[in-house]
């Protein structure tokens, strides 16, 4: 069952179609999709850039596909397609390997070992058996690398979703199954939650950002209380509340004033922290802050969003937080900043700064910390980095210990 629904992309499974020039890549995308969502032909390279397609897997929920040009395109541009179709694993939650009755050659081989490196669940597909079916020794040499086997025909097949949907099941990760909680998990039933919202340039009108919507879903999803205030009404907030707050959550970037106005008997942390435990690992970012004690003048710093936004002049990663870092530090460091999904050469860095990767999935921010882990570079976010440098990063993060 496929039903078209509108869901945030960061929070879709992300399935990730890869495989040989006209293995049916894009006919297996439309098939499942029950749409055509790829253009299909015997023309090799015909699928040039990442297609990207939201729908709703029946019991698994929202997911978002891409389909990848050939990883043996020998056509035109093929190196740029390539690099496009590699860069997808970076935010890839779940692989689909689609081969023929050729089985496994030294490309399928290749990509596994990626699989398994960046610790990716997969699901080889061996397509056109109404063709030509795969061989018994073919086969057998498939499963020493996966049990996770289709075989089946894009464009013959029927139920070909519930087939595929029942392999998909048995290697999803368990977030995905069982979402996990922005807040709730540390909340009891009718608790109260004071979030400060601060209004700025980087609020659009008549909208609050992401993570400030999401957690109060999230407060509401879990029977509790939330109430919403900006900076300057929060003390007017907390001497009328008649029970205490369970906790307070400050966006980031009034973290100073929310600090002084909170009495420590009541927990505070910032959305961005919250992020960084939904969206990352918390204590890989934790460690990332406790690393700052070891820059020196100069050092690179590298700063990620993962969205593409119009830079105000009082911009949280270009303004804010190298001023706060190196005020910390009492030096001057060099930061590069880059946008998007790509993830650059991380070599010359010694600390990584992310955003609350609100836009993007899990998947993508735990690919660029195991590169990071991998190449001994540091890597934190914003809301982390923010707190270490005013002082209350325990603070910020007690909670959760």
């Amino acid at each position: 069952m496929t039903v078209i629904m509108k869901a945030l992309k960061s929070l879709r499974l992300h399935i990730s179609i890869f495989g040989r020039t006209n293995v049916g890549k894009s006919s297996f995308l439309n098939a499942v999709t029950a749409q055509d969502v790829s253009i299909v032909s015997d023309k090799k390279g015909t699928t040039t850039d990442v297609v990207e397609k939201s729908t709703e897997l029946f019991p698994i929920g929202p997911v978002t596909f891409l389909d990848t040009a050939g990883i043996d395109d020998s056509t035109d541009l093929s190196e740029q397609r390539i690099e496009k179709t590699m860069k997808v694993l970076n935010r890839t939650d779940v692989a689909v390997l689609i081969t023929t009755a050729v089985g496994f050659t030294d490309y399928e081989i290749g990509l596994t070992d990626k699989f398994k490196e960046l610790k990716i669940p997969y699901i080889v597909i061996i397509n056109k058996s109404d063709i030509e079916k795969i061989s018994d020794d073919k086969l057998n040499e498939i499963y020493n690398y996966t049990k996770n086997v289709c075989e089946l025909s894009a464009t013959k097949t029927e139920n070909i979703t519930d087939i595929f949907v029942s392999e998909l099941v048995k290697i999803v990760p368990d977030d995905f199954v069982t979402p996990p909680s922005i807040i709730g998990d540390k909340l009891d039933k009718s608790d109260f939650v004071v979030l400060v919202t601060p209004i700025d340039k980087e609020a659009p009108k008549g909208r609050l950002i992401l993570p400030q919507v999401q957690t109060i879903r999230d407060v509401l999803d879990n029977n509790c209380i939330s109430v919403v205030t900006q900076v300057n009404n929060l003390k007017t907030v907390l001497d009328n509340l008649k029970t205490k707050p369970r906790m307070v959550v400050t966006d980031s970037q009034a973290f100073r004033e929310v600090n002084e106005i909170v009495p420590n008997d009541i927990d505070l942390t910032s959305f961005s922290i919250l992020f960084a435990r939904l969206k990352g690992d918390l204590n890989a970012f934790i460690n990332g802050a406790n690393a700052v004690k070891t820059l020196k003048p100069q050092d690179k710093v590298l700063v990620l969003e993962s969205c593409t936004h119009h830079a105000i002049d009082d911009d949280i990663a270009r303004v804010k937080i190298p001023k706060l870092l190196q005020k910390k530090l009492g030096f001057e460091l060099d930061f590069d900043y880059k946008t998007g999904h790509d993830f650059p050469d991380i070599t010359p860095y010694k600390l990584i700064i992310h955003c609350g990767a609100c836009m993007t999935n899990r998947k993508e921010v735990l690919s660029r910390i195991l590169i990071a882990n991998k190449y001994h570079v540091p890597i934190t976010n914003y809301g982390i980095i923010i707190s270490y440098c005013l002082g209350i990063l325990d603070r910020a993060v007690k909670m959760f210990n």
